[in-house]
């Protein structure tokens, strides 16, 4: 994976990376088109590729909304020290001591930075936590978790 978003390389890894995906949504498609003659069974086979290619356009969405919010020149609004916000990178204990990720989409990720999205149950709960505070969760119906913040960056 490419390295990791900052406000001097922004446009130009976002390009790459819709240009990438771009590529993949086309080797898919050609993977999924029909070939020859044959009946519904024959073509189910495809229902792996078209969820695939469903994800993927998500993805892509999603980068194309990045870029245009660069290419637009705002960009994502100023938060106090030692609070999170989309973007920034947590270290927090799930209660097996710390560990440290990105508050983003998998987009921003770079290699070896896990990725914490924010509309995920914890993604929810981090955003605007400031550090030393302790979330919970629910990470499914009738699960709750604790986690608590270490730091932010």
């Amino acid at each position: 994976m490419s390295a990791v978003l900052t406000p001097d390389n922004r446009h130009e890894v976002l390009t790459a990376r819709l240009a990438a995906l771009r590529a993949d949504r086309h080797d898919i498609l050609a993977e999924i088109a029909p070939v020859g003659v044959g009946d519904d069974a024959d073509r189910a086979t495809n229902v792996d590729g078209h969820v695939r290619l469903a994800m993927l356009d998500q993805r892509i969405a999603a980068v194309e909304a990045e870029l245009a919010e660069t290419e637009l020149g705002t960009k994502r609004p100023e938060v106090e020290e030692g609070t999170v916000a989309i973007g920034k990178v947590v270290t927090v204990d799930l209660g097996d001591g710390p560990e440290t990720y990105l508050l983003g989409t998998v987009e921003e990720a770079g290699a070896g930075v896990d990725v914490i999205t924010p509309s995920s149950p914890l993604g929810k709960v981090l955003q605007g936590a400031r550090v030393g505070a302790t979330l919970s969760y629910a990470a499914r119906p009738g699960r709750t978790l604790q986690a608590t913040l270490l730091a932010v960056a």
